[in-house]
């Protein structure tokens, strides 16, 4: 792996470990917060849009001083690797050890992964370092029933800027049935641990919901082509495919599902939703599809305008909603380490990980707090159809996704 190099806002995927140094003198305090993205492989290009929301938050913080007399430096971490194709859970693993033994390292935004989730969990959990995912939603790693697992040294260490998959799959369930009246079904998922977790909960509230769930197979994402399966689900005509997965097997799945079966309802978890299932999916194939995002729909309210316009200014591109619960995760933190100094403490990663546990913090998707376990207490699942609109480049999510309201909770 190469050295780190120390960067001034500047970005090369083909590095893999990067920090973001911020100017200050020798008498200056500094603390570092690590962010753990897929900058690699299949979801690179959203996994960008997802740090760009957290730098934005942290230079906001640096370009007033700092917070509470500290500089906040950045340590940028890549869990995709050229092998996988994706996202590593070895990686993943290998980064946590890298935030771990850095002692300047206070708290940590990431995964979007929940593979690489599970696989930094126990790592961090060891090293009392605290992380704030902005987008992986299996319900494992913060469920109590796997605290031996994922957090043996006891605190909750796995803090969530989005629900869990425990509500994201059967609201879309919900959905299913409630708004597309959808009798019966077919389920795919993409072997990974967010594709399977959200495939079951997701199939195990349809079927409760009384939709006749015809089959489910599982995918490999490196394969090339799914005809076959395709082609079995063709013969048992249902009214809707259901894929749970990420972007690597997805966008394959949105492609050739389009030749095999172009007039069902076809849909998916927010693997579905990104700038990478557009451009690799394309037009006309990815008309259509549903897909849901485990936090509200924050992008088109007004509060968010001035947010939309300094992003789209500063990176050229607009964010996605997990480019807010981001930027909302770093204002978590930020406002921590701002209690933690002000109580009089050390500014350290155990006194930032109560003070986290502890947060009531106004954001731009409401005040986000946490339970006991880390998971964000607001549990709202949006819907989201893809409908080309002409207007923008048909990579753009914010405007080729089409807000389709909130799925219903309930039983």
């Amino acid at each position: 792996m190469p050295s780190r190099r120390t960067l001034f806002f500047h970005l090369s995927a083909a590095v893999l470990t990067l920090s973001w140094a911020f100017p200050a003198a020798a008498a200056e305090k500094a603390v570092t917060i690590g962010i753990n993205l897929p900058l690699t492989g299949a979801d690179a290009h959203d996994a960008e849009l997802i740090k760009d929301g957290a730098m934005l938050a942290i230079e906001e913080a640096n370009s007033q001083g700092g917070v509470a007399g500290y500089k906040i430096n950045v340590i940028v971490l890549d869990d995709g690797t050229a092998t996988a194709g994706q996202y590593d859970p070895a990686q993943a693993a290998t980064n946590a050890r890298k935030m771990v033994s850095d002692t300047s390292v206070v708290a940590a935004i990431g995964p979007q992964m929940s593979g690489s989730g599970k696989a930094m969990s126990p790592i961090l959990s060891q090293g009392n370092l605290a992380i704030i995912t902005p987008a992986s939603t299996n319900p494992d790693i913060t469920d109590p029933k796997f605290a031996g697992q994922y957090r043996p040294a006891g605190k909750a260490i796995y803090f969530r800027t989005v629900t869990t998959d425990a509500f994201q799959g059967p609201n879309m369930a919900n959905y299913f049935a409630d708004t597309l009246k959808v009798k019966s079904l077919y389920v795919l998922d993409d072997s990974g641990a967010y594709g399977v977790g959200i495939a079951d909960a997701f199939q195990r509230q349809a079927e409760k919901r009384g939709i006749k769930v015809l089959g489910r197979d599982q995918l490999n994402p490196k394969e090339a082509d799914y005809t076959t399966v395709l082609t079995k689900i063709k013969s048992l005509n249902p009214d809707a495919l259901y894929y749970g997965g990420v972007q690597q097997a997805g966008v394959k799945v949105v492609k050739q599902s389009y030749d095999t079966l172009p007039k069902i309802i076809k849909a998916g978890g927010d693997g579905v939703l990104g700038a990478e299932i557009l451009k690799g999916g394309g037009f006309p194939a990815a008309e259509g599809w549903y897909a849901t995002n485990a936090a509200p729909n924050v992008l088109e309210v007004p509060e968010a305008k001035p947010f939309v316009e300094k992003f789209a200014k500063k990176y050229g591109q607009q964010p996605e909603n997990y480019s807010i619960t981001a930027y909302d995760a770093a204002l978590v933190i930020l406002d921590s380490i701002k209690r933690v100094a002000a109580a009089g403490k050390e500014v350290n990663r155990a006194n930032v990980r109560d003070a986290i546990q502890e947060s009531k913090v106004k954001t731009l998707q409401g005040e986000v707090s946490f339970d006991q376990n880390g998971d964000i207490t607001n549990r709202v699942v949006s819907v989201f159809q893809i409908k080309k609109d002409t207007n923008y480049p048909l990579d753009d999510v914010l405007h080729q996704y089409k807000y389709m309201g909130v799925a219903p909770q309930g039983s």
